[in-house]
């Protein structure tokens, strides 16, 4: 994982327009920094890992307005957000 901010959103970029669409990534990629200072707020860690970001994307399923409480989710309970994303990915 990159280690600054702005490197971090460079290096997400593909994979969140692959999940959003490039007119809705920009949004996305600040959406996930709100989550990374949420996420410092609530774990003390700077970033949540790379499967907490792609079982976000996942679990948006192409939606912005879902990605939103996705997050939420996300900060709020990781594991239930991780039990979401695999039963997407098996097509529960």
């Amino acid at each position: 994982m990159a280690v600054g901010r702005a490197a971090r959103r460079a290096e997400r970029t593909t994979a969140v327009e692959a999940a959003v669409g490039k007119d809705a990534a920009p949004a996305a990629l600040d959406l996930l920094e709100l989550v990374e200072l949420a996420w410092h707020d609530c774990y003390g860690e700077i970033t949540p890992g790379d499967q907490v970001i792609e079982d976000i994307l996942t679990c948006t399923q192409g939606d912005l307005t879902r990605m939103i409480g996705v997050c939420r989710l996300a900060v709020e309970s990781w594991r239930d957000l991780r039990v979401a994303a695999d039963g997407i990915r098996s097509g529960r």
